[in-house]
């Protein structure tokens, strides 16, 4: 399973829309957002694209009641997480936030497989020894937006375990 893993969106709907469409193209089945959606017209134009989304809290938090709304009327197409999401996707465990630091720290547990974040606007991945005595794939999308730094998302092969960093134009 292909998933598309992208962070930071600051209410760039255009830009979030071309990364999911690159990533649907590339056999994307499933988005992880992790954080900073802000506004519910960020994710109202993946409705179109058809891709399941898992979308987590940020810091910049925005409006969550017309996000709530905006997950009620997306009939399970669109999951509001919270601060944090436990997902089983492509038979891979796989744990979304927002902040680097907490990914970290459930990165080193040995419980995920796949370990997603944003925050900081730096694409990165990185495997992170764990207290099992194994590894987890700590992955950082960057910012979809753009925002001080390229706007990149991230195409990761649950089933090979190969991680991609792609750029918008």
């Amino acid at each position: 399973m292909k998933v598309c893993v992208v962070s930071d969106s600051h209410d760039h709907a255009r830009m979030l829309a071309a990364a999911v469409a690159a990533a649907k193209a590339a056999g994307a089945e499933v988005v992880v957002h992790c954080g900073d959606v802000i506004g519910a017209n960020t994710l109202r134009p993946l409705l179109d694209l058809g891709l399941p989304v898992h979308a987590v809290h940020g810091n910049n938090l925005g409006d969550p009641v017309a996000i709530s709304r905006l997950v009620a009327a997306s009939r399970g197409l669109i999951t509001y997480h919270g601060q944090d999401a436990d997902l089983a996707l492509g038979g891979r465990r796989l744990f979304a936030t927002h902040y680097p630091h907490h990914a970290h720290g459930i990165a080193c547990t040995g419980n995920y497989d796949v370990v997603c974040c944003g925050h900081s606007h730096d694409a990165a991945i990185a495997q992170q020894p764990t207290v099992t005595g194994g590894t987890a794939w700590l992955l950082n999308p960057g910012t979809v937006a753009g925002l001080g730094a390229p706007a990149t998302w991230l195409l990761a092969d649950l089933a090979r375990l190969e991680f991609q960093i792609c750029r918008l134009p």
